[in-house]
């Protein structure tokens, strides 16, 4: 299957790390600071939203160098710093295993198993590190300080290339260093160093790429001697500028070539094929049994190429023949036949140190300089490995981060803003990009501009910011309820509500009086409904105070009354009378308890001739003002306040009106006769009838059980008991032979002064007033206003 013609049409997620393109990532060393905070919510929720943890704590402190699974795909083994140490994640359970620390920074390093047990580690201090399973195992040193290293499976011989013309080979069967293997380049010339070795799956061929001169050596480990030389085309690689450098002042007589370099050599499956990454960020492709190149491929940032590999997978991948190179910037991914087209191309948002491909997976592992390793999933190149085989689907979830936005650190601003920061000579820049009806510019550029333009825009930021985080804290506050919507007009406001409130209170009481007559009388359904729809409507009567149409009047200052002027006066003279005697200097006014007690006088004088409609009336009439708005013009203020201060200087009490009031004497009005007694009798009825009806009863004056005290008194004491015989109490003995006796009820047991308990009542008949009730005043009983006694 061929290349896609448009790369953006392939999908590339990132499972590990920070999104491909995100140049507004944090700093490193503000995420450690955070981190060592306890992660702050910024930092948990850049971690959170759009990311997936593909591998747990796939991380290092500072960078990561090298990273490489191991050959049976369960493992992946990586080194960073700082400190120097090798970590082994475990892929099955996608989390660490271990992490390992050694003296020195790593440089490469080479799995001998087919698992993470044996390992072989070139390190900068020029040390050898073999690692088993058990931790640490040898160390050795080379004479020069180390650039690659590979390993020779048939012979065991680990090859190592340093900062010279020697390749020095460690056999680790014999355990002993073996001749080294000299470079000497083309005609015998100097050679500074070697940066890459590489030895072909397929036949064994050594191949090294030399330093400075462009060259790649290939050599036959059987024979440990050159077997040809590979020249890259110095014309086409190097810019036109840099064909020849200036000579150092007494070394160099003229001028001497730009260096050339090979930074990276992967060898083909197929024994044929080698692809070759040079110092000016150029791929090229070779066919072992031509000198000419087949492809070439630039980067285009013209940094050195630092991993190039071939990407197979048989029928499961995208095709035979993609080619994987990457610099320090950019990932590029392409076919060799058309290497003027990307299958894919992948800018991470650090530094990139290392690329491995997982091998027949879409999966790409990453080293960069940045805390967090990558990974990257596409799932054109090839499917999801075994161990993490849910990526699949995955994918839906995980799109949103292959989109960036074309200007996301761009400020967008209009024509008018751009004159007030002061860039409108930039117009026609490539500092402005234009759109539409303005300009995107960059951040910086805007917030410099706007420090400029406005040097206190922080301190206005801030003050805001305080005072909205003020505002928040004390809407939290347990405070006194007060009407928000009253700006204005608080009187007339407080009025109104106490004019509601007592409308309620009046409702209520018409509303109780209502419910007593509709239980004392017998109404039909219909009319009660008709009432409580009445009642309802009465209810939901509007408020001035909730009326939107007069809601500026209570929040417009435009709307405040003014007290002061003299069309206030005319319109209220309670109010401004009640308002100068509360001045200083005044008279004293009546207090709200002499007030109440002049009311209580005025309604208590003559209790029974007041009826229901008079209570409203006079209620009704509290709420209006006293004066009648039809003769407002036509008064005077000055006269009516003479009057009121002249019927204040009168002395002369008010007539004394008599109460109208029957008291109910002492003594008993008449006697009852049979044997029953009155229940609703008072007790002394009730006692003068038992004391009337023994004739041989001893007088009040010699019975012991009453008392005259000195003030006119009379103080009775007696017993009640129960009697057998049914008769009622007596302190002395009667005579009931006249009188036939009732017959004793079963379960009733009697008491003093006709009371009984237990037993039935007798059916009987009730009157209307009974059934009803009382519906009239007591007659005959005593009053007990207050204000009746002070007038006796």
């Amino acid at each position: 299957m061929g290349a896609p013609l448009d790369p953006g049409a392939v999908k590339v997620y990132t499972v590990n790390g920070e999104a491909s393109g995100s140049s507004s990532a944090l700093p490193d060393w503000l995420t450690r600071k955070r981190e060592a905070k306890g992660k702050g919510k910024r930092v948990v929720r850049e971690h959170v939203e759009g990311t997936i943890e593909l591998i747990q704590h796939f991380d290092f402190p500072e960078a990561s160098n090298k990273v490489k699974t191991t050959r049976d795909g369960h493992h992946a083994i990586a080194t960073g710093t700082y400190k120097p140490q090798i970590k082994v994640w475990d892929l099955d359970q996608l989390s660490l295993k271990f992490e390992r620390h050694t003296d020195a920074e790593n440089v490469d390093f080479v799995m001998l198993s087919d698992d993470w047990t044996k390992s072989i580690h070139l390190q900068n201090d020029r040390s050898i590190e073999l690692h088993t399973q058990g931790g640490f195992h040898y160390r050795t040193r080379i004479p020069r300080f180390g650039r690659a290293l590979a390993y020779h499976f048939p012979s065991c011989d680990a090859l190592f290339a340093a900062s010279g013309p020697e390749i020095y080979r460690l056999n680790l069967d014999q355990g002993r260093f073996l001749n080294p293997l000299l470079l000497q380049g083309e005609g015998g010339e100097d050679i500074a160093g070697v940066n890459v070795i590489d030895i072909n799956p397929a036949h064994q061929l050594f191949g090294f790429g030399v330093e400075g001169n462009g060259t790649v050596e290939f050599w036959d480990p059987r024979s440990r001697s050159r077997v040809g030389i590979l020249r890259l085309p110095r014309d086409r690689l190097m810019p036109m500028n840099s064909l020849a450098v200036p000579a150092l002042p007494g070394v160099d007589d003229g001028t001497r070539p730009a260096p050339l370099s090979v930074t990276a050599i992967s060898s083909r499956p197929d024994g044929l094929s080698y692809a070759i990454g040079t110092s000016t960020g150029h791929t090229l492709l070779y066919d072992i049994r031509s000198a000419r190149h087949l492809a070439i491929k630039d980067q285009g940032y013209g940094l050195p190429v630092k991993n190039v590999s071939w990407i197979e997978g048989g029928s499961r991948m995208a095709g035979e023949g993609y080619v994987l190179s990457a610099d320090k910037k950019v990932i590029k991914i392409w076919n060799r036949n058309s290497p003027e087209v990307n299958f894919t191309s992948i800018t991470p948002a650090n530094d990139i140190n290392d690329v491995h491909h997982v091998p027949g997976s879409g999966l790409l592992l990453l080293a960069n300089e940045g805390i967090r390793m990558t990974s990257f999933f596409i799932p054109q190149l090839g499917p999801a490995p075994k161990w993490c085989s849910f990526l699949e689907n995955l994918t839906e979830e995980m799109e949103d981060q292959t989109t960036r936005t074309a200007y996301q650190d761009y400020k967008f601003i209009d024509r008018s803003e751009l004159a007030k920061l002061g860039l409108d000579h930039l117009v026609g820049t490539p500092a402005l990009k234009p759109y539409m009806h303005g300009y995107f510019v960059s951040l910086e550029l805007y917030d410099a501009a706007r420090v400029i333009a406005n040097p206190y825009a922080y301190a206005e930021h801030r003050e805001r910011m305080v005072q909205e985080k003020m505002e928040k804290m004390a809407e939290t506050r347990i405070r006194s309820r007060k009407d928000a919507g009253v700006k204005v007009n608080k009187a007339l406001a407080e009025k109104l509500k106490k004019e509601e409130e007592r409308a309620r209170k009046r409702e209520e009481r018409r509303a109780k009086r209502a419910q007593a007559q509709t239980d004392a009388m017998e109404v039909d359904e219909e009319a009660s409904e008709e009432e409580a729809e009445v009642e309802a409507g009465k209810s939901e009567k509007p408020s001035l105070l909730s009326d939107p149409r007069f809601a500026a009047v209570f929040q417009d200052p435009e709307f405040e009354v003014d007290e002061n002027t003299r069309e206030f006066a005319l319109l209220n003279p309670s109010a401004v009378a009640q308002r100068q005697n509360r001045e200083p200097g005044r008279g004293r006014t009546k207090t709200a308890v002499e007030e109440e007690e002049e009311e209580s006088d005025k309604s208590s004088s003559d209790p029974l001739s007041e009826s229901d409609e008079s209570e409203e009336d006079k209620s009704g009439s509290e709420s209006e003002d006293s004066d009648d708005a039809g003769k407002l013009w036509q008064d005077d203020i000055r006269v009516r306040m003479a009057a009121r201060a002249s019927s204040r200087r009168q002395t002369k009490p008010p007539p004394r009106r008599e109460p109208k009031v029957r008291l109910v004497p002492l003594q008993a009005q008449h006697e009852t006769s049979g044997r029953g007694v009155d229940k609703n009798a008072t007790f002394g009825q009730r006692r003068s009838h038992l004391g009337s009806k023994g004739k041989e009863r001893a007088s009040s004056a010699n019975d012991p059980s009453i008392r005259h005290t000195a003030d006119g008194g009379i103080e009775m004491t007696f017993i009640p008991k129960t009697t057998s015989s049914g008769n009622d109490y007596d302190d002395g003995p009667s005579d009931r032979k006249g009188k036939a006796k009732e017959p004793r009820r079963k379960g009733v047991e009697t008491f003093g002064a006709g009371m009984e308990r237990g037993g039935e009542e007798p059916e009987r008949e009730m009157s209307e007033a009974e059934r009803k009730g009382r519906t009239k005043r007591r007659q005959g009983m005593r009053s007990g206003s207050k204000n009746t006694f002070r007038r006796l």
